[in-house]
């Protein structure tokens, strides 16, 4: 049985984010850091990128790369789709990494604001939204690294953005699921995250048998691109628990 590392990118960004955990780690364990449909110049999946199909597009690539099984590790929307992963593909995953990421679904606000953000770029183009993307990075984040995120989000097809953001809105409460996760599992959650606070996402490591968390100073929502030396080595550790490494 062939073990790997699946990685599942942010919105509105594509597999790119994970440049330097490929370089880091691409030696020492299989690697398939996927784009999810309508990403990174992939096809695109319909009106409505939803959970359960992209994590049909994660499993295709683990098959497509030979791998049996994986740790998974989702960061933001990763998260979404890794936890729909669990869901529909336990049998494929050796362990679970949730970073910067949440289990409840959408209220009535969130779900409203994912509405206008896919109306907003399907009539205006994903630069439209680029101004609010700055809560993807902490305060304190260089011009240099923020200039490689936008750039990232800016790359991405208005149809792609407006269907994972709409599949976002219709995403399940995973809440109830949380108990249940059978394979070993790390929370990442960041202190300068401006999307999703670390009390949100602390409540999933408390919840997941077993779970460990782990916190990094200072970075924002995209914690593996700002601090990426400290997030690949909780990684690192995380994937020498699982077995792999």
């Amino acid at each position: 049985m062939t073990d790997g590392l699946l990685l599942i990118h942010a919105f509105p960004l594509d597999a790119r984010m994970w440049d330097e955990q490929v370089a880091a780690l691409g030696d020492a364990v299989p690697i398939v850091a996927v784009n999810l449909p309508g990403f990174g110049a992939t096809e695109l999946a319909g009106d409505v990128m939803t959970m359960e199909g992209a994590a049909r597009r994660c499993i295709e690539e683990l098959d497509r790369a030979g791998l049996d099984r994986s740790v998974v590790c989702g960061l933001p929307m990763g998260g979404y789709v890794a936890l729909e992963t669990w869901r529909s593909h336990r049998e494929r995953m050796a362990g679970l990494v949730l970073a910067n990421t949440r289990a409840e679904a959408d209220g009535d606000e969130g779900k409203k604001r994912r509405r206008e953000v896919a109306e907003t770029v399907l009539r205006d183009g994903t630069t439209a939204i680029l101004d609010a993307m700055r809560t993807l990075v902490s305060l304190e984040v260089s011009d240099d690294l923020w200039e490689r995120v936008a750039s990232i989000v800016v790359s991405q097809p208005a149809e792609a953005v407006a269907a994972a953001s709409l599949g976002m809105a219709e995403r399940p409460d995973s809440r109830p699921d949380l108990p249940g996760i059978a394979v070993p599992t790390l929370v990442i959650t960041s202190s300068g995250d401006q999307l999703i606070a670390p009390e949100v996402s602390k409540p999933m490591a408390d919840a997941i048998p077993g779970a460990e968390l782990a916190l990094i100073e200072g970075a924002g929502h995209l914690s593996n691109m700002e601090r990426p030396a400290e997030f690949t080595g909780f990684l690192e550790r995380h994937l020498e628990r699982c077995g792999l490494g």
